[in-house]
């Protein structure tokens, strides 16, 4: 299941409940053509590893604080963390990418 996350509070708490599994955050805007093109195979990848992985979605234009703390100046851009510290990040919507940095950090 892919969650929307609504602020920084409800991040933080997500970070939280995902204790050891892997968390991809996909910073995304609703305008973006890439974005709305991979979201289906975000979904299709979150359903294939709900067991080690949970999936995030922060929209940019909604979440200016969270896309300026991670530094994000391009979408989609996919920021992995596990155990609340930032592994890996990619832009671009690239799914054997995707797919690569999953199978690596999970």
């Amino acid at each position: 299941m892919v969650h929307k996350v609504t602020d920084k509070d409800d991040m933080k708490k997500q970070l939280k409940d995902a204790g050891d599994k892997l968390v991809v955050v996909d910073f995304y805007a609703t305008w973006c053509g890439p974005c709305r093109l991979i979201a289906p195979v975000l979904e299709k990848l979150a359903e294939e590893n709900k067991e080690k992985l949970v999936v995030l979605k922060v929209d940019v234009d909604e979440n200016e604080e969270l896309t300026s703390e991670y530094g994000i100046t391009s979408m989609p851009t996919f920021v992995l963390i596990k155990n609340e510290q930032k592994v890996h990040s990619f832009s671009g919507a690239s799914e054997p990418k995707l797919r690569e940095a999953i199978q690596q950090y999970s």
